[in-house]
């Protein structure tokens, strides 16, 4: 049978993401996830001060700002021993849950239901509540999400003066402490956006949402009214309907640096409670080893060099390398010789959700689930974030800020990890003579969207792609559903553009 190509661009803040693929008749036989654009910002560090990664950083994205900052000021932490304040951990990590809130709500109902709306569905049963809930900009979830998004960041902006880019966080703490007015503030926030989340997003409390743990129990929750006709509800049985469930399996291990920093935890190395690597097939989790991390660049536009490399071990020089079997500037994170998939569903299977593990177990990995995690994450996210805010109060008056030595970041090297929306982020930074001598990001969408490694094994989206049977591959909307569930660093206008020798579609 003849094989034909596809090419399917991505938009995304960060650059384009181009998905080429191969197919058979209608099946997608191998798969080729293309970043194509290279930033550098791991080669723009190297030679400054230790701290200007603090500034330098947040501008990775343009929507994990916080994330990048955290992480920053954790891999100096560690490099330098220093300790934090419970006072400073608590407004850190409260800022990151109210970051990746924002995120997974706008990813949900602004990227990925809107192509429920696809003409491809217009004679199904549900179309036109999904067209009422989710047609993009009209949609009555769509514009609840946009005001709900727009304030949970404020939470941000108390604490940091603005989001994104903030600056508020720095080595030994925070810039200035909370104080009771702005504890009210954010209890707020919070408080309007868990009336959103019962009113618009589950259709019931939280506590009884929260308190589904099997497979059995959702599913009679979901046949219920007012659930049913919820964002979550609508989402789940249009997705089901469509077979997003059978859909999107990938790789089947899930890699979790930890949900967020035990602010009791004091000394250095901070704990992530929740952290490990999670196997689908036998359902064993194993601990989380940050010395398995490797990064392979055989099949990437880099300097090559053999095998996979730990990031302080790694380098990020560019060499383009065009018609050869290279063919990304994403390189290819490994754990130990693992493909693992990072994300909510992930975190959730890592952190013990009893009713993400048994719809696992139920189906396997599959790009309902994936979505549906997400949303689950946000009610956890937000129940965690009530409980922050109580501790918080206990903590006005305390110290938020333990000054370093003067010659703290001279020499030596460090790490840190946060849970961003999409997954599990990593830095490390090595100093030399105050000077930085190499700093390595590794973002979640590294992990997901990876190319082949040295050994020839895919990355995660492109396994998760092999094997599909596109009902017309002029118009791949089935591999729109399975990127998108991934929410591969997309803001603002998303939109697939494939080539097909002379062709283009749009999805």
């Amino acid at each position: 049978m003849a094989r034909t190509t596809l090419n399917i661009d991505l938009n995304r803040v960060e650059g384009d993401l181009e998905l080429q693929v191969d197919l058979e008749g209608n099946r997608i036989v191998d798969a080729r996830c293309v970043g194509t654009l290279f930033r550098g910002f791991e080669q723009l560090l190297i030679g400054r001060a230790p701290k200007d990664g603090l500034v330098i950083t947040p501008r990775v994205c343009g929507i994990c700002g916080t994330a990048h900052l955290y992480t920053a000021a954790l891999a100096l932490e560690r490099l330098a021993r220093l300790p934090v304040t419970p006072h400073a951990t608590l407004v850190r990590n409260l800022c990151l849950m109210a970051e990746n809130v924002q995120s997974d709500l706008r990813q949900s109902f602004l990227f990925f239901t809107p192509d429920f709306v696809h003409p491809r569905y217009a004679g199904l049963p549900l179309f036109a509540d999904i067209e009422t809930a989710f047609a993009p900009l009209k949609g009555r979830v769509v514009r609840a999400t946009l005001a709900a998004s727009r304030k949970i960041v404020e939470l941000v902006a108390i604490f940091g003066g603005q989001w994104p880019h903030s600056s508020y966080m720095l080595p030994g703490g925070i810039t200035r402490s909370a104080t009771a007015r702005e504890l009210i503030d954010c209890q707020d926030i919070v408080d309007q956006l868990l009336r959103y989340y019962e009113d618009e997003v589950i259709g019931d409390s939280l506590d009884n949402w929260l308190a589904l743990n099997d497979a059995d129990a959702f599913y009679s929750w979901l046949d219920a009214a007012p659930h049913a006709a919820s964002a979550i509800g609508l989402l789940t049985r249009f997705a089901r309907r469509i077979g997003l469930q059978k859909t999107g399996i990938g790789a089947r291990h899930f890699l979790s640096a930890g949900a967020w920093h035990d602010p009791q935890h004091a000394q250095v190395p901070a704990s992530l409670p929740g952290a490990g690597i999670y196997h689908a097939d036998s359902g064993q989790l194993d601990p989380f080893d940050p010395a398995l991390i490797n990064e392979h660049v055989r099949h990437a536009w880099y300097r090559p060099y053999p095998g996979g490399l730990h990031p302080f071990a790694g380098e990020t020089v560019p060499d383009y390398q065009p018609d050869t079997d290279r063919y990304t500037w994403a390189k290819a994170p490994r754990y130990g010789e693992l493909v693992v998939e990072a994300g909510p569903l992930a975190e959730l299977l890592t952190g013990g959700d009893t009713l993400i593990r048994a719809l696992l177990a139920s189906e396997g990995p599959n790009t309902w689930l994936r979505q549906f995690a997400r949303l689950r994450r946000t009610g956890r996210t937000l129940h965690r974030m009530k409980q922050h805010l109580t501790e918080l109060a206990g903590q006005l008056g305390t110290p938020h800020y333990l000054p370093p030595p003067a010659d703290a970041f001279d020499n030596g090297e460090g790490y840190g990890f946060v849970q961003a929306a999409r997954g599990s982020l990593g830095h490390w930074i090595q100093v030399e003579n105050g000077r930085i001598s190499r700093y390595q990001i590794v973002t979640p969408t590294a992990w997901n969207a990876s190319p082949k490694d040295s050994a020839g094994r895919h990355g995660h989206w492109e396994q998760s792609v092999i094997g599909l049977e596109l009902a017309d591959p002029s118009d791949p909307i089935e591999i729109g559903h399975i990127v998108r569930a991934h929410d591969p660093c997309l803001v603002c206008t998303v939109h697939f553009v494939g080539r097909s020798e002379k062709h283009r579609y749009g999805v």
